[in-house]
């Protein structure tokens, strides 16, 4: 589990792999990740848009870029927190994941983009 703050927002990963959806013969390689976003600001923030970069360890980087994040813009009051599970394929057995958000502060309407702390991804078999 990586965690990180920036803007007074504090970002924690933690991703699983995907077993039942992988398929190592094919080079297909599952993870999920669950994201905790907390807002340690005195106001509250909406989450526009994401970004991410996606790193294989082949040297290929993918980047994902959009609105919100698993179809929502969440709203995330004061001393809360807002939580998501979403997922990643690799075509190799280990990558990392790194990125931002952006967010808007709902009593300013200004905009301000926090950081998603780097996290890795490793099939269990190269643990052995």
């Amino acid at each position: 589990m990586n965690s990180k703050i920036s803007g007074g927002i504090q970002i924690t990963a933690e991703p699983f792999y995907q077993p039942e959806y992988s398929n190592p013969l094919n080079q297909e390689f599952m993870f999920a990740y669950r994201i905790t976003i907390e807002n340690k600001n005195e106001f509250p923030v909406k989450l526009l848009r994401r970004q991410w970069q996606i790193f294989d360890s082949n040297g290929v980087t993918r980047e994902v870029e959009g609105e919100g994040v698993v179809g929502v813009q969440p709203v995330i009051l004061p001393s809360t927190s807002y939580q998501y599970i979403s997922g990643c394929s690799l075509n190799t057995e280990m990558g990392k994941m790194q990125g931002s958000y952006i967010l808007e502060n709902l009593h300013n309407k200004k905009t301000f983009q926090v950081s998603i702390p780097s996290f890795s991804m490793v099939a269990p078999n190269k643990l052995n």
